[in-house]
């Protein structure tokens, strides 16, 4: 932690804030926290359900820090143990922030949106500033009809700002950070300025794995599938870093299992070459990658898996 002002900086001049970055499945969360932050450390896919655990990405602008915490997609449909504890995050991490960014897609707004602004009436939150952040508007069609939307949306919440923008555009992205600055209350950063993430990389290595299984099943392999880092370790000596990483992929049937390894092993192999590029660019090492496939049933619905899987 630094509290330090910089050269020439008064301390008073320091602003920071917890930032929540909520909505429901698949509206671009984790795409927006990586552009924010400048680094990918929240892994996306089409798959709901992909971002399980509350991320928080951190960015210094100047005198400001932002620490932005991204949330699993607030589940609606399921009952199972793990959605529980989805939704127990997303909850948590409402009640602990200072500003609320409110995700949905530019010119939609669906019943399980409608669910998820509703969190926002909660006591702990209703009077937290919350900005609605209009994403995809590059795929709308007809951009005139955002401000009818727009107006809706206004009635829907009261909203401090809003912002129509695609997160896969710079420009959006910097215009993000200069619309929210003015609600980060002046006080000591929580994070070196050179942070990027609160997340280590032996958690940052399981989720590059799963995002790569996802990614590679597609719709064949069932959401209740998830990756456990069993061994992370850095070889001592030598100029260039080294990493050996041994993790388990844990599904709930044997049929998925077989849905993971593939007809000779192929699809394990390609999620574990994937995986292991990825992680050497972001670690920054040689990275050696085993991967097993393990048979866990019912471990979704099971509040002590759950626990030693690391979802709190």
């Amino acid at each position: 932690m630094s509290d330090a002002a910089p050269p020439g900086e008064p301390d008073a001049a320091r602003r920071c804030a917890l930032v929540a970055i909520v909505g429901r499945p698949n509206v671009g969360k984790s795409t927006l926290l990586n552009a924010l932050v400048g680094q990918k450390i929240s892994i996306t896919s089409s798959k709901a359900q992909t971002t399980r655990h509350r991320i928080t990405g951190v960015r210094t602008v100047g005198p400001s820090q932002f620490v932005f915490v991204d949330t699993p997609g607030f589940q609606t449909k399921q009952q199972k143990a793990l959605n529980r504890t989805l939704n127990r995050t997303v909850h948590a991490a409402l009640s602990d922030v200072d500003v609320v960014l409110f995700v949905c897609e530019a010119g939609r707004f669906t019943l399980d949106d409608a669910k998820v602004l509703a969190l926002l009436q909660d006591p702990a939150t209703r009077d937290k500033p919350a900005l609605l952040v209009a994403n995809k508007l590059d795929a709308l069609q007809r951009r005139g009809d955002v401000l009818p939307w727009l107006r809706q949306m206004q009635e829907r919440h009261p909203f401090r700002e809003f912002v129509p923008m695609s997160a896969r555009r710079a420009v959006d992205i910097e215009r993000l950070f200069t619309i929210v600055e003015p609600y980060l209350p002046e006080q000591p950063w929580m994070h070196d300025e050179e942070a990027l993430t609160d997340r280590s990389e032996r958690f940052l290595a399981g989720e590059i794995v799963r995002e790569k299984l996802f990614r590679l099943t597609g719709d064949e392999l069932p959401y209740t599938s998830t990756v456990v880092v069993e061994k992370f370790d850095e070889e001592e000596g030598g100029e260039a870093r080294r990493v050996h990483i041994a993790a388990s992929i844990v599904v709930e049937r044997d049929a998925h299992k077989g849905m993971v390894i593939g007809a000779g092993g192929e699809r394990l192999k390609r999620i574990g070459s994937e995986a292991r590029q990825e992680l050497e660019r972001l670690l920054g090492a040689r990275v050696f990658l085993e991967l097993w496939v393990k048979t866990r049933s019912g471990w979704a619905d099971d509040e002590a898996h759950l626990r030693s899987y690391g979802y709190d």
